[in-house]
């Protein structure tokens, strides 16, 4: 074969290419400032706004080898570095990027900043990873689009939101959103305004529950406006001792409607039903006995640190339902309450609708009134409505009493108008009259408490869900206005402390234990306001006021029919509530979505088994038959010898709470499922925290109270 001389190719130069000098104009990018020379003809322009990289005209690049790329870090995607004579150059480091090198055929797990839609300059010649994981071999320089990144992918990270009009719940970014975070102190006058603030838009939680049990023990008017005033002043003690001993997050402690239904059960216990007289007094030493029991057992379950334990298997999958039950096991007190006296009731929940939703976005000075104080605002409307109809005599009949009991009663039609008037008028209630001025709650004041083995035993399970429930309570609060999220151990620790302010519960006599209120996460977003000091003023606000006699009687003298319309509202939003954890986890997720669905539906219809089971047409002719459902111990299908074990299974199985709670956390911790579909809650480090000053600050017992329990480290710090 002849010999071909081949023309010789020109020795290649420098690379990359030297530029000609131009005149460009002055720069504020992030090239000019460091000096780093971009293999791209002209500037390349970076918008932080839009994410977006917009690129002149290219030059050819050389092709990279695989060996020869490099990470960014903070975006997560792949960059070619410059290469000069055959040698990779040293990877450049500014302050706002970290580089690393790696192998394009190996998986590295970058994390991924929530950005906007980029675009990644694809070398010639190279395989290249698509977002969706597959290799494409690129023969030219090709501009792929890069899709943002699902939210679902981000695990314990609230959404980031904007702080515009559109955001009006509160769940946003906890830095730029909140206006007073967890030890901010704005001032005296503020910290007193929102602390009032706090509490008047949480009121619903807290007087709600004396006023269904109380009737419901057999007790009258005064001795509601007792109980009121008891449960304000254990509100208040309790919120300060959780503020400085407990998780020190600003949650207002209080009675939770997790301790409705087990209550409800021991009032209508077969034992009970056949008692004549006013039973409240022997009742509520009943509910006194099991509610110092439970809250041993809580305390116990906290300082000794099991509650560490005990968090591993509690995830938002579980809180979720266990919650959202809650809220939907009383849909057969609501509305039927309600229907006594259909144009108060409905109207009043029209008037929270108006408000929570349609007028939400309305500020006066700044304040979103109505989304804030929707459920006072409604009571008060409604209740001044309700007012002019009884003065106008929208309500009275001719020769019709209602102070007249119904034995009494000859005449037909006044028996037909008797339930509407004591519904629906505003003056049959004598308590505010009755309340003295000054009232100082004690210890002991319904007498010395009684003790029964089953009864307690079902407080200790129901006080297993109030602290799940107080669990999402402080994640989801952590979140909002403090630098971390606690330790296990501040948990252990916050939980011990419920146990202890329970006890006090139990001691003065409120009817039901003490726990963190689940709405406090909602009118934190709310409100923005996120400061200790407030809630801390608030609370001895509060205590003042329950030393007066007649806010307990005024507060007890609200209707019937209006207390039936805000249980409506706040068991609504408590199961609303239950159900936004889900936000933590990837919801769309299929293993997700079954376990909450089978969770709610078999917490509904278990309990309705247990309820219906044996029960015959007008056998309990004397429980209301909004109460019936609770009368299961009497007749559940549990019929062995053992009558104690019979009630305690044939009651506990009965509450949608505890079911809901059993079937999700045996699923949630069994079934597979990576910890960002999960949404595995993720706690501070103890070590970690103890370096960083800011979570000390949060989180660590005041008065040095912190050093000298030091060696207990499962529960603080």
């Amino acid at each position: 074969m002849a010999n071909i001389d081949l023309p010789k190719r020109p020795r290649p130069g420098p690379w990359p290419p030297v530029q000609e000098p131009t005149t460009m104009p002055a720069s504020t990018s992030w090239a000019k400032k460091t000096g780093f020379k971009p293999k791209l003809s002209g500037e390349t322009n970076v918008s932080n706004n839009s994410g977006q990289i917009l690129l002149p005209e290219l030059v050819p690049p050389k092709p990279v080898k695989p060996s020869e790329v490099q990470v960014d870090l903070e975006s997560g995607r792949r960059q070619p570095i410059p290469v000069a004579s055959g040698e990779p150059s040293a990877a450049k480091t500014t302050p706002t990027t970290a580089t690393t090198t790696t192998s394009l055929d190996k998986d590295q797990n970058v994390p991924k900043k929530r950005k906007e839609p980029e675009v990644v300059v694809v070398p010639k010649s190279s395989s290249v990873p698509l977002p969706n994981g597959q290799q494409v071999r690129v023969e030219n320089p090709v501009i792929h689009p890069k899709p943002p990144i699902r939210e679902e992918n981000v695990v314990n990270v609230l959404p980031q939101l904007r702080d515009d009009d559109d955001d009006d719940d509160g769940y946003g970014n906890r830095i730029s959103h909140m206006k007073y975070e967890l030890r901010d102190s704005p001032g005296l006058v503020p910290i007193g305004f929102y602390g009032l603030q706090h509490y008047i838009s949480i009121l619903g939680s807290l007087i709600l529950i004396p006023l269904v049990i109380v009737p419901a023990m057999g007790g009258d008017h005064e001795d509601t406006a007792m109980v009121v005033s008891t449960v304000l002043f254990v509100s208040g003690v309790t919120t300060l001792l959780h503020t400085f001993f407990g998780s020190r997050l600003p949650l207002i402690q209080g009675p939770s409607f997790v301790f409705l239904a087990p209550a409800l059960a021991i009032i209508n216990s077969p034992e009970f039903q056949g008692l004549n007289g006013n039973n409240f007094k022997r009742v509520m030493k009943e509910l006194q006995g099991a509610i110092i029991i439970s809250s041993a057992f809580q305390t116990i379950l906290g300082y000794s640190g099991l509650m560490s334990i005990f968090l591993r298997l509690i995830n938002p999958v579980v809180v979720s339902p266990t919650i959202a039950a809650v809220g939907l096991s009383f849909y057969s007190y609501g509305f039927p309450q309600v229907g006594t006296c259909l144009e108060i009731g409905a109207v009043q929940i029209l008037i929270v609708i108006l408000f929570a939703l349609y007028l939400r976005k309305v500020s006066i000075f700044g304040h979103r009134v109505f989304l804030i104080y929707a459920v006072p605002l409604g009571l008060a409307i409604t209740w001044a409505i309700a007012f002019l109809l009884t003065e106008a005599g929208a309500y009275n009949y001719k020769g019709c009493d209602v102070n007249v009991p119904a034995s009494n009663i000859i005449s037909e039609a006044c028996r037909k108008h008797i339930p509407k008037m004591k519904h629906c008028r505003v003056d049959t209630s004598h308590a505010l009259k009755a309340a003295p001025w000054f009232r100082f709650p004690y210890p002991l004041q319904w007498g010395i408490p009684i003790f029964h083995w089953k009864t307690a035993l079902v407080m200790c399970v129901v006080s297993i869900i109030a602290s799940v429930d107080s669990v999402g309570s402080y994640h989801a609060s952590s979140l909002l206005v403090a630098s971390k999220p606690p330790t296990p151990g501040v948990v252990s620790r916050a939980i011990g402390l419920e146990g202890i302010c329970s006890m006090l519960a139990g001691l003065w006599g409120t009817g039901t234990g003490s726990t963190t209120l689940t709405e406090n996460v909602h009118t934190i977003a709310v409100t923005k306001v996120g400061s200790r000091r407030s809630v801390e003023l608030g609370a001895c606000i509060l205590i003042l006021l329950s030393l007066v006699g007649k806010v307990g009687g005024f507060i007890a003298s609200i209707p019937d029919v209006m207390v039936a319309a805000l249980l409506c509202v706040m068991w609504a939003m408590l199961a609303a509530l239950g159900l936004s954890n889900l936000r933590y986890s990837e919801a769309g997720s299929s293993r997700n979505i079954i376990i909450v669905g089978l969770s709610l539906f078999f917490s509904l219809s278990i309990p309705s088994y247990f309820q219906q089971y044996g029960v015959t047409p007008n056998a309990n002719s004397s429980v209301p038959s909004y109460f019936q459902p609770y009368t299961v111990a009497s007749h559940g299908p549990f019929r062995s010898k053992y009558n104690g074990l019979n009630y305690v299974l044939n009651t506990l199985l009965s509450f949608n709470m505890v079911v809901a709670f059993l079937i999700a956390v045996i699923l949630d911790n069994t079934v597979p499922g990576n910890r960002q579909e999960r949404g595995v809650y993720v706690w501070s480090d103890r070590d970690t925290a103890r370096r960083e000053p800011a979570v000390t600050k949060d989180y660590e017992l005041p008065f040095r109270v912190g050093r000298v329990f030091r060696w207990v480290k499962w529960v603080g710090l």
